[in-house]
C-alpha cells in the first residue's frame, strides 16, 4: 500500500476545533495512514521555561496549570474513558513533578529538559488519536520512542537511521495495514530509553525519517500558512506562495531561515525523492507548495530568506600570516564545542563566522560558552557582535548570473552590508546586516527581484 505521512505543526494542534480541521485533513485521503504531531501551540515554550530551572516552585505550578487548561479546553470536546483520564493526569503530574525537581536543581539537566519537552507531543497525540477515534476513524495512538532510537545527545540527538528502519518494520508497519497511526515528532529514546529530543523544530525531521522508514509516496506537512512564500509575508504584503521549489532551494531556505521546514527535513525526503508538500490546514483547499527533485521552472531569483539574531565572530592573530595550520585550530575549538558554522570569510590575519543565535539545541542555550571563548583567547584575539541578521536570497544558477551583484547593491545603496558570500552554492548569495534594518532590506529587496522581475515569480 503506498501511505502518505501527515505532519501537523502546534498551530494546527491549538485547540479542539483546529484538530477537528486536521481529522477532516486525515480523513479526506485514504493513503493518510501515519500522522505526526508537534505540541499544542504554547506547551513547548511552558515546557521550555519549566526545563530551564529558572522558576521557583509557585511559578511551576502556575506554567503547568497554564498546560492543563490548554489540555482540558480540548477535553471538554472529547468523551474519554477514566483510563484515559487517568493517563492524562498521569503526564500531568509526572510534568509537575519534574519541574519542581528541576527548579530545586543546583544545576540544569538536559535529561530532565528532555523529558519534560516530550509531554508536549504525547497529549497532543493522544488527544488528537481520540478527535480521530470519535470521528469514526480506526485510529491507533503509537510511542514513536519504541523506533526513533538516538544517541544519548540531549537536546540534540542524533537518530540511528538502521535501527529505526528495522524498528518501524516489525513495529510500526504491522499497525498500519490496518489503522491510521498517530505518533509524535521531536522525540525519541536512546539505548537507556532515556527520553531524548531532535531539536526544537525536529518534528518535521521526524515525520520525513519516518516516511523514510515505512517508504511513503508522500509527506504532507501541514501548518498555518498556504505553502511556502518568496519571503516571510509578515514582512511585506506583496509575498506570494510558490506552487513548486526544488528540493535543493527548498534546503537553502530552511537553512537559512524560513521557517516553514525544519532544516533537516528534506534530507531523508531527498535520499528517496520523496515529494513534500506545504499547505495549510486552516484552508487545505487553497493549495500549497510542492517540493521535488526536479522544478519545470528555474527561475535566478525564487525566494529570499531572513534568519534574525545572529552572532559575528572574529578572530584575528598575527600567527595566521602565511602559518599553516592556524585555522585547523581554531575550527577544532569549533568542533569540539559541537559549533555549526554558517558565513566564512578570511583575511591573512582574522577569520570572521556567524553563529545562529538561536541555538542548536531544544532549550534554546546559546552557543558561545565561557569555556569556548576561553580557548580561542589561548590563540588569538575573539571579536564578537551581536544583533545581526542574515537574509539569503534563493534561486538557480546564481554564481553564474550577471547583474545579480548590482541588482542587490542598486537596491541597498545605503545600507551596510557585511560579509558577503557567493560562489560555494549555485543557489544562494547570503550576507549580514544589522537586525533593526532588516525588515525594511527585505521589503526592497522583494520590490527589486519579483515585484519587478517576471522572471523571479515561480
Amino acid at each position: 500500500m503506498s501511505y502518505i505521512v501527515a505532519k501537523f505543526g502546534g498551530t494546527s494542534l491549538a485547540n479542539f476545533e483546529a484538530m477537528s480541521r486536521c481529522a477532516d485533513v486525515v480523513l479526506a485521503s485514504k493513503e493518510t495512514r501515519l500522522v505526526v504531531v508537534s505540541a499544542s501551540s504554547g506547551v513547548t515554550n511552558l515546557l521550555v521555561s519549566l526545563g530551564r530551572g529558572s522558576l521557583n516552585e509557585a511559578q511551576c505550578h502556575e506554567a503547568v496549570s497554564k498546560i492543563r487548561d490548554i489540555q482540558n479546553a480540548i477535553i471538554a470536546h472529547l468523551t474519554l474513558s477514566d483510563e484515559q483520564q487517568q493517563h492524562i493526569e498521569s503526564l500531568l503530574s509526572r510534568i509537575t513533578d519534574i519541574s519542581v525537581a528541576v527548579s530545586q536543581s543546583e544545576s540544569s539537566s538536559l535529561e530532565l529538559a528532555d523529558e519534560l519537552l516530550s509531554f508536549g507531543e504525547q497529549l497532543s497525540s493522544f488527544l488528537f488519536t481520540q478527535v480521530l477515534v470519535e470521528r469514526g476513524e480506526k485510529a491507533s495512538w503509537f510511542d514513536v520512542r519504541q523506533v526513533m532510537r538516538t544517541s544519548s545527545d540531549f537536546s540534540k540527538a542524533i537518530v540511528s537511521l538502521d535501527d529505526l528502519k528495522s524498528s518501524v518494520v516489525e513495529k510500526l508497519l504491522p499497525i498500519l495495514e490496518k489503522n491510521v497511526v498517530v505518533t509524535q515528532g521531536f522525540i525519541g529514546a536512546d539505548e537507556q530509553n532515556r527520553t531524548t529530543t531532535l531539536g526544537r523544530g525536529g518534528s518535521d525531521y521526524s515525520a520525513a525519517l519516518l516516511g523514510e522508514a515505512v517508504g511513503c509516496s508522500q509527506i504532507n506537512i501541514w501548518t498555518d500558512v498556504s505553502g511556502i512564500f518568496t519571503t516571510d509575508p509578515r514582512i511585506t504584503s506583496q509575498a506570494y506562495a510558490l506552487e513548486e521549489i526544488s528540493f535543493n532551494e527548498a534546503a537553502e531556505m530552511a537553512i537559512y531561515g524560513a521557517k516553514v521546514l525544519h532544516p533537516s527535513t528534506l534530507i531523508p525526503a531527498m535520499r528517496q525523492n520523496i515529494p513534500v508538500f506545504v499547505g495549510s490546514s486552516r484552508e487545505p483547499d487553497a493549495g500549497g507548495t510542492i517540493v521535488r527533485n526536479e522544478t519545470e521552472s528555474k527561475p535566478v531569483y525564487r525566494a529570499i530568506a531572513l534568519r534574525r539574531a545572529q552572532t559575528l565572530v572574529t578572530v584575528t592573530s598575527m600567527a595566521m600570516l602565511h602559518a599553516p595550520g592556524f585555522l585547523a585550530r581554531v575550527f577544532a575549538i569549533l568542533a569540539k564545542h559541537n559549533l555549526s558554522i554558517d558565513l566564512v570569510t578570511t583575511s591573512e590575519v582574522s577569520v570572521a563566522l556567524t553563529l545562529d543565535d538561536t541555538g542548536v539545541n531544544s532549550g534554546g542555550k546559546s552557543q558561545l560558552s565561557e569555556a569556548l571563548l576561553n580557548e580561542l583567547k589561548e590563540i588569538c584575539q575573539v571579536k564578537i557582535e551581536q544583533d545581526l541578521a542574515l537574509v539569503a536570497i534563493i534561486g538557480n544558477a546564481i554564481d553564474s548570473s550577471n547583474g545579480v551583484g548590482s541588482r542587490l547593491f542598486s537596491a541597498l545603496d545605503d545600507v551596510n552590508i557585511r560579509m558577503i558570500c557567493q560562489g560555494a552554492s549555485s543557489h544562494n548569495l547570503c550576507f549580514l546586516i544589522d537586525e533593526d534594518q532588516a525588515t525594511d532590506v527585505i521589503s526592497r529587496l522583494h520590490h527589486s527581484m519579483f515585484e519587478q522581475n517576471t522572471q523571479g515569480a515561480a
